[in-house]
């Protein structure tokens, strides 16, 4: 049933609370408040790996009126801890009729949410103070213990989070002639699609998978995948890594993956602000001097200076907005990754030649291999 008159109260670390009403599961939640200023694709958004441990802020004032569609999933469930929005459809309008209310979804996959919320004033205060972690609560009004349970909540920076929504088991999509090893710290569907699309056959591993097991299926290239929390716990993972790049691999890796590959050459990362979370991110490809429109989605960063002081690594992309790092190359390596979302579910598609680009790496490499 719908939710429409219960109260619900969102309570930041910092004090900061704001009173709505209660969407999706009555219940209460913790985890890092941020917000995404994406216009649409809520759906994928709720369903991206990498939103893992967050609470998320939708800056669109309407959330739900096309419903939830099957086909606009980005993993097996609802991956977000929690919801804030300021208007939530009780009715959706789309063609076509498998479409469901954005309420049942949520419901189904328990996720606890908050509308009526003054989200504008809420995404300036994060902004200011920086992200931070939150609760959300349809049943508890007590502040006092709201934030007792608050306090109990683990901070992101230092968090660990892959194993939570990694495969545990290896499987298969596709059936062409590029065999690809995608290791899955997360992964989002159209990843994997976009990698089928261009005639690959892709063997998807747990995020733990060893580098004998990556090289019995004898790969013509390495995915590294998104993902949530904090790269540098992943040791172990950081150090398979390093040996794929000194066996020259070609390796093609996204955000969490872009981080694993960049430590493993010797760089830094750093926890952000307040992140970047949206479809409309300005970032300049460096080697081409054109600029594309991305979809990004993470709280840490490479650092920059890190990257000024590697003579082993080229900046190749850079976010115009505030100069981060957006890219990077392993020279004298097949290594390439960037710190964004070129498969873009949801956003534009400007990043895509990038899928082209490892393809088409990989294809040079096994036809040096042949002779």
């Amino acid at each position: 049933m719908q939710t429409k008159n219960t109260p619900a109260i969102l309570l930041l670390a910092d004090g900061k609370v704001f009173h709505g009403n209660a969407c999706g599961m009555i219940g209460t939640t913790t985890g890092e408040i941020a917000f995404n200023t994406g216009m649409s694709g809520y759906q994928e958004i709720f369903t991206d790996p990498s939103y893992y441990g967050q609470i998320i802020t939708m800056a669109n004032a309407h959330i739900g009126n096309y419903g939830a569609h099957d086909m606009e999933i980005e993993s097996n469930r609802s991956q977000i801890k929690g919801l804030v929005v300021k208007k939530f459809a009780n009715h959706y309008s789309r063609y076509g009729n498998q479409s469901t209310l954005l309420h049942d979804f949520l419901v189904k996959d328990n996720i606890v949410g908050i509308k009526d919320v003054d989200t504008r004033a809420l995404i300036s205060h994060i902004r200011e103070n920086g992200a931070q972690n939150a609760i959300i609560s349809s049943e508890i009004y007590s502040i006092d213990d709201l934030k007792s349970r608050l306090n109990d909540a683990p901070n992101m920076k230092g968090l660990e989070l892959a194993s939570k929504v990694s495969t545990k088991e290896s499987y298969t999509e596709g059936n062409g002639q590029y065999k690809i090893a995608l290791i899955d710290y997360g992964v989002k569907k159209n990843i994997i699609r976009c990698l089928v699309e261009r005639d690959c056959t892709v063997k998807v591993f747990p995020y733990n998978v060893s580098l004998s097991e990556i090289e019995a299926f004898i790969p013509d290239g390495i995915m590294l995948s998104n993902g949530p929390g904090d790269p540098e716990p992943l040791v172990e993972q950081i150090e398979v890594v390093k040996q794929l790049v000194e066996k020259d691999y070609p390796i093609f890796g996204i955000c969490l993956g872009h981080q694993i590959l960049s430590i493993s050459q010797g760089l830094e990362t750093e926890k952000m602000h307040n992140g970047h979370r949206g479809i409309n991110h300005p970032v300049k490809n460096i080697l081409t001097s054109k600029c594309e429109i991305t979809s990004q989605n993470h709280g840490f960063v490479v650092k920059k200076s890190a990257v000024d002081e590697n003579e082993n690594i080229e900046l190749t992309h850079i976010h115009l907005n505030d100069q981060t790092v957006a890219g990077i190359s392993v020279k004298g390596k097949k290594a390439f990754s960037v710190q964004y979302h070129p498969e873009s579910s949801p956003g534009p598609n400007d990043s895509r030649y990038l899928f082209d680009q490892f393809v088409d790496i990989v294809a040079k490499s096994k036809l040096e291999l042949v002779k």
